[in-house]
């Protein structure tokens, strides 16, 4: 698991998220934090006072001057919590949020081919359980632990000057115990990483549920899912389950260590008294309260530190997990195509099943394609490798004279976009769905909803129709208009379509397909199923694979006259 020192430098930038444009109210909440400690103690010293002057201790202060004293110290307390309730909960909320921001956005720049290769599942559970232990564990024990230290060390200089010979005691009771739960830290950083991935594990599974639930259904396949689930769920729960036994065992070893501080700090008192070493019974009460100020660093520290260095870990996961497979630039994609798109023996392969083999083709800019071909054919693997889905193909892809490997991909979605068959639409509105949430002229918005079908939908429903959790509200040809009409407002010189018009009526997808070829000067490659006459003549070029290779190629016509492969297919069509 990659949470050694030698990760600690990539998850700098993160950390540093947390105080980004947020250092004023992190001095706020750190001053609190300071000062709380420091309240504490100058209540231990006033209720010593207050001891000596009621025993009739001749150096002690005046009833009158310990009365201003206690309404000052009041006063400060209510002045401290004012800063802590204004500084804290908003350096809590930005620091979360920044850093947070910061993960999606190191997320959203990889390309399309790195992210299909991960869990998306690690991620949902990085910003979601990971974030919250992060929040509780990292940032805000830090200020517990600024308190505790300052009354910790406080309260060993004051216990100092009241008595050497007890605070020399105290020191001693304490030193042991707390390397002992130091050291036991390290297990609780492993069992809350383990938690960590168990928690990944879980989503996955629920995510997978959930999402394949018709299928699961129509298999009759519920009690075999339930058995997978059962067991993740056993599997994140039995993680959790050690970490809070480590965690108890830690809390357990300073509370022990503790109550034996204070009984040892007790009897050197009490054998201080009975010899008459000087010690008054004010500094009895004060030890009393001091010892408390010790005794609760020493149980609660160590377990703080061990959570800090646990939530630390789960941070080093994520970034090193956001650097597997990161974009690392490229080159620029030309801006408008020139020559086309230029395919060399291209040979790809889902594992060990070869699905494209030895293809060469030429895609001229400003001119249309149709792919036709079986099942199976590669048709829409082909599109995918345009959009660099994938690149572990062997051969070449080049636009102009830019290998498609070697390019950058923001600039390559500025060249190409594609209308696929299975659309994802956002629990969003129909106008935010087709914009993707950017601003557009109404006049270009309402002529790509015209061009893909959409007018009816939108004048019968509005613009800001809700669609619902992946388009729930919508018919699978609603969606599949919102995807058209999304590439067709970007205007990109490359439009590849992947069986778009599926779901669609024969008289929508006529008009879809229409809407595609009258685009001027855009380079059109289009993976149909659909062989009317009248469609494929307007084609440029017809390109048929068949397992994976280029059988034919030409006009509607020339391959007509030929009558081989898509002769075959054109006919059986009919």
């Amino acid at each position: 698991m990659p949470t050694s020192s030698k990760n600690q430098p990539l998850c700098r930038p993160y950390i540093r998220q947390f105080y980004r444009k947020n250092k004023l109210p992190f001095l706020g909440a750190l001053f609190a934090a300071v000062m709380m400690g420091a309240v504490e103690l100058g209540i231990s010293a006033l209720i010593k006072e207050l001891m000596d002057t009621m025993s009739g201790t001749e150096s002690a202060f005046s009833l009158s001057s310990l009365l201003w004293a206690t309404l000052g110290l009041m006063i400060l307390v209510v002045a401290v919590q004012a800063v802590d309730y204004h500084a804290k909960p908003r350096f809590m909320k930005r620091a979360m949020a920044q850093y947070k921001n910061y993960v999606f956005e190191k997320l959203s720049r990889k390309s399309i081919s790195s992210f299909q290769e991960e869990s998306t599942a690690a991620y949902i559970s990085a910003l979601s359980n990971d974030a919250n232990s992060i929040e509780t564990n990292y940032l805000a024990s830090r200020f517990t632990l600024i308190s505790q230290c300052i009354s910790f060390f406080g309260a060993f200089l004051l216990m100092l000057l009241y008595s050497p010979i007890l605070t020399l005691v105290a020191v001693g009771s304490s030193l042991l115990p707390i390397m002992a739960s130091l050291l036991a830290g390290n297990r609780l950083k492993e069992a809350e990483t383990r938690v960590s991935d168990r928690n990944a594990h879980f989503v996955a599974t629920l995510t997978d549920s959930l999402r394949g639930f018709s299928v699961i259904k129509s298999f009759k396949a519920e009690k075999e899912i339930l058995a997978l689930f059962r067991e993740c769920t056993q599997s994140a729960e039995n993680a959790k389950c050690r970490k809070r036994k480590i965690s108890c065992i830690i809390t357990t070893i300073g509370m022990v260590s503790g109550a034996a501080a204070q009984f040892g700090v007790f009897i050197a008192g009490a054998w201080l008294a009975v010899t008459g070493r000087g010690i008054t019974a004010g500094v009895v009460i004060a030890f009393v309260q001091l010892m408390n100020y010790v005794i609760a660093p020493i149980s609660q520290v160590p377990e703080i530190l061990a959570n800090q260095k646990a939530a630390r870990a789960l941070i080093e996961k994520l970034a090193s997990a956001l650097e597997i497979n990161a974009q690392s630039g490229g080159t620029a994609a030309p801006g408008r195509l020139v020559r086309g798109i230029e395919i060399k023996d291209l040979s790809f392969a889902y594992g060990e099943e070869p699905v494209l083999k030895d293809v060469n083709i030429r895609f001229e800019a400003g001119r249309s394609y149709a792919i036709v071909g079986a099942s199976g054919s590669g048709k829409s693997t082909l599109l995918h490798l345009m959009m660099a889905a994938h690149t572990t193909y062997r051969g070449s892809v080049c636009l102009d004279d830019t290998e498609l490997r070697e390019t950058d991909s923001e600039s390559l979605y500025d060249l190409i976009s594609m209308i696929q068959q299975n659309v994802f639409v956002f629990n969003a509105s129909i106008r935010d769905n087709i914009t993707m949430f950017r601003d557009f002229p109404k006049e270009e918005v309402d002529r790509a909803a015209a061009l893909s079908g959409l007018s009816g939908l939108i004048e019968e429903k509005g613009g800001e129709y809700l669609c619902g959790e992946n388009g729930a509200n919508l018919s699978g040809g609603e969606k599949q208009r919102i995807s058209i009409a999304r590439s067709l407002l970007r205007k990109n010189q490359v439009l590849l379509v992947d069986e778009a018009t599926a779901a669609l009526d024969a008289k929508t997808a006529w008009q879809v397909f229409d809407a595609i070829l009258n685009l001027e000067e855009l380079t059109r490659i289009v993976v149909t199923h659909s062989l009317e006459e009248a469609l494929m003549r307007r084609y440029d070029r017809i390109v048929a694979l068949k397992d994976g290779r280029i059988a034919e190629c030409g006009s509607f016509d020339e391959l007509m006259e030929k009558k081989g492969y898509f002769y075959s297919l054109f006919t059986v069509s009919q």
